[in-house]
């Protein structure tokens, strides 16, 4: 689990047309199809990596990559400090 209401993910399914990709390259399958539009399931589970909306071909998804729980385990692994300020155990699954 991530950090509650805090995702900056977006998906405006207007633009969409189905094709999926999201659902194919999101590490946290929080994207579902239904009625052939992507719709966000598990909103607060995005650890917003940036992949859905730099493969989404009609630019129907927009994330502020590095900025959310993964950008934190990154930088934890290249300064070996925890700087995602929730906790280890039930967000980013460092300890």
């Amino acid at each position: 689990m991530y950090l509650k209401n805090v995702v900056t993910l977006g998906l405006d399914a207007d633009k969409c047309i189905g094709c999926g990709r999201c659902t194919e390259v999101c590490p946290h399958a929080v994207f579902t199809l239904r009625a052939g539009k992507a719709r966000i399931g598990d909103r607060d589970a995005c650890m917003e990596c940036g992949a859905c909306a730099r493969n989404c071909p009609v630019g129907a998804l927009s994330v502020e990559a590095g900025v959310g729980c993964a950008q934190a385990v990154l930088r934890s692994w290249t300064t070996g400090k925890q700087e995602c300020g929730c906790d280890a155990s039930s967000c980013c699954g460092r300890s």
